[in-house]
């Protein structure tokens, strides 16, 4: 209807929804990558982080007391490559859980999806006048409110936590050396832990507002899944012509094949199957034309105009209108009830079955 055609109600299809993954649109939320980042991270740190402070002081222990003329003396030429292999082992583990985590939340959000469009330049970007149109969009105001929110959030979140672990703060500041900082890293660990949950719930929420922003992006209106539909299954037009033109050649088969048949066996109505046997020159029966519904009237009206026998059969029409295609033998399970047909079609016309007949 005009009035509606330009609103989007429809579902997208499955083609407007692969289009748009093609070009890279897809409903995704950089907050959940770096929520993940982070977790993933501060749990890398719990488990491997103690691995990583015991390896380093023991290696420069080692180095500093083997050292002959002892620290004053000590090269950093000698120890570097020893110290930089000690930080990559150690470190190696928490990088691996922060790319592991970076992998699954793209995964779980996207999927595999390569997008060379989306990688392409695009000289529409470098026009000065979009980029203020995006500045001052409704989106972008959207995006400054929730933005907004998230640092509410995250400040009322780490308020909390300090105040929480304000006595163990005071504490760790009244100690010293390697007390000190195991009390402070434990202490910040819990802040950055909390910290961590308060985003990925706030992620999560994002993630649930971009799947519902693509779906309402990605709606259609009426005209277009009609344009869709059409260039997916063709013109009606086209299809409906192309209807007529195979009914066409198929009447015009029939009004050549049907007068040289010996007998028609029919359904009685429904279907319709023209059968030709020569004793002279074919080996067996064969079907010359077969139709169904108005192509089985059809077969029957030029039968009658030009006297040809009308059986019915209903078993038999409907295993040859299923088995045999037109030109096809018949197969020899059939030959018994087509030799029967035959039989009787010749007595209607006063001939006598040969004995080379199908059967």
């Amino acid at each position: 209807m005009p009035d509606d055609a330009g609103e989007k109600t429809e579902s997208p299809t499955p083609r407007r929804r692969q289009e748009a993954r093609n070009k890279g649109q897809v409903a995704k939320s950089t907050d959940l990558n770096s929520a993940v980042l982070l977790l993933g991270g501060l749990l890398g740190l719990k488990y491997c982080g103690p691995m990583m402070l015991a390896s380093l002081y023991n290696t420069m222990h080692e180095n500093l007391a083997n050292s002959e003329a002892g620290a004053d003396a000590f090269d950093i030429r000698k120890f570097g490559p020893e110290l930089a292999m000690m930080l990559l082992g150690a470190v190696g583990p928490i990088m691996i859980v922060i790319v592991l985590a970076a992998l699954i939340s793209n995964l779980l959000q996207v999927g595999l999806l390569y997008s060379p469009q989306a990688l392409a330049p695009k000289l529409d970007k470098l026009n000065p006048i979009n980029g203020v149109a995006r500045m001052f969009s409704a989106r972008t105001a959207v995006q400054l409110v929730m933005n907004l929110i998230k640092l509410a959030v995250v400040v009322v979140v780490a308020t909390y936590a300090i105040q929480t672990r304000l006595d163990e703060i005071l504490l760790a500041l009244s100690l010293s050396g390697w007390t000190m900082l195991a009390q402070l890293c434990s202490v910040l660990y819990g802040i950055g832990l909390q910290l961590a949950v308060a985003l990925l719930i706030l992620a999560l929420i994002d993630f649930a507002w971009q799947r519902w922003k693509f779906e309402k992006d990605l709606r259609m209106t009426k005209q277009e899944v009609r344009e869709e539909m059409r260039s997916m299954d063709g013109d009606p037009l086209l299809k409906q012509r192309r209807r007529k033109m195979q009914m066409a050649a198929a009447l015009q088969r029939i009004q050549k094949a049907v007068p040289n048949a010996d007998v028609i066996v029919t359904n009685p109505t429904e279907l319709a199957i023209a059968i030709k046997y020569d004793v002279e020159k074919m080996a067996a029966p064969k079907v010359v034309a077969k139709g169904a519904d108005h192509l089985a009237k059809k077969i029957r009206e030029i039968a009658m105009l030009h006297g040809i026998p009308i059986i019915e059969r209903k078993p038999l029409a409907q295993a040859l209108y299923k088995t045999v295609e037109v030109g096809q033998e018949v197969p020899e399970k059939f030959y018994k009830a087509i030799a029967e047909v035959l039989a009787y079609v010749y007595r209607l016309r006063g001939k006598k079955l040969n004995k080379r007949s199908a059967a």
